[in-house]
């Protein structure tokens, strides 16, 4: 672990990637491992600005992010892509592979993308995903870009651990505006209008309209920014510099009152809880007593002899009997 943690402290890419190889598998001595391994890096984390990205299907976030990350890395700033796939339920593995869709990227020495399964998690967050961005960080990484598999399910997962939340969105506008759920609007810090050219131009200006109209009503997640509307086009590279900046501003009208290191500590709270639940949850399914008793449990539920609430309880209890025994 010590070698692993000196190769990833140096940049080391193949280090890196094993690295995450070891925190996203679920055995129990390679969870041990990784524990250690982390314990080494995180000092050398935190540094980085942490970027969530959603969007509706077929707004084009891999073209985008592929754009906005060769326009960091011509900055000077090396990028880590953290692109969570859809998986597979037969299998569990990617089913998009983002590194295949941002070929160009892929490419560049100072980007470093990292495709993983989603597990069937909400949100399309890998449920490694937070340690994964430890590691990145501390490898060297002055951007981290979260893409979650799009709006649908549960975003706020994804919100939970970056700094700043961007909503790409396709130039619609009215229908497509009533068909964004208001709660992934309000997660939104800055909402882009991808695909903003040719033909497109015109619809992208007014739903730009729209979606400022409709962030007006809006209660804002910070009191120092309220939420911005920005047309992009990808393919054109046009807009990013502006995105960019935004995402700066937004930095130092948090930071005046520390309201970024009040949203980091926020979320390592959370974190914490929901690495305890993950972990109780998996020593009750764990316990032998429970496992014998589960199919019995599920059957009658099944069978509507009793209700899901009761089963669970008389689980729990079980398992509690156990640990206070």
């Amino acid at each position: 672990m010590t070698e692993m943690a000196d190769g990833v402290l140096a940049g080391n890419r193949r280090a890196l990637a094993r690295a995450i190889t070891l925190v996203e598998s679920s055995r129990a001595d390679h969870r041990e491992q990784a524990k250690a391994l982390l314990e080494k890096v995180v000092p050398s984390s935190g540094n980085a600005v942490r970027l969530g990205i959603s969007g509706t299907p077929g707004v084009g976030k891999s073209t985008f992010i592929e754009a906005f990350g060769q326009f960091l890395t011509a900055q000077g700033l090396k990028v880590a892509v953290l692109a969570v796939d859809p998986s597979s339920k037969r299998t569990g593995g990617s089913i998009l592979g983002d590194k295949t869709r941002m070929e160009q990227l892929a490419r560049d020495p100072n980007a470093f993308i990292r495709p993983s399964p989603s597990g069937g998690t909400l949100g399309g967050v890998a449920r490694r995903t937070r340690e994964t961005m430890i590691l990145v960080e501390a490898a060297g990484y002055d951007v981290v870009l979260v893409e979650t598999v799009g709006v649908g399910q549960s975003e706020t997962t994804v919100a939970d651990m970056v700094d700043m939340f961007l909503l790409l969105l396709a130039p619609g506008g009215g229908d497509e505006l009533q068909g964004i759920k208001r709660g992934v609007m309000e997660l939104a810090d800055l909402i882009v209008i991808n695909k903003a050219d040719g033909d497109l131009l015109g619809a992208a200006r007014r739903a730009a309209t729209e979606y400022r109209g409709a962030l007006g009503l809006i209660r804002p997640k910070h009191a120092a920014w309220r939420p911005r509307v920005r047309l992009a086009s990808a393919r054109e590279g046009t807009g990013i510099d502006e995105i960019w900046r935004d995402i700066g501003k937004f930095r130092d009208a948090l930071a005046e009152d520390d309201a970024l290191e009040a949203l980091r500590r926020e979320q390592a709270r959370a974190w914490m809880w929901q690495e305890l639940i993950d972990g109780l949850v998996q020593a009750l399914i764990a316990d032998a007593r429970v496992a014998k008793a589960l199919p019995d449990w599920e059957e009658r539920v099944a069978a509507g002899d009793a209700t899901p609430g009761a089963a669970a309880d008389a689980l729990r209890e079980l398992f509690l009997a156990q640990t206070k025994g």
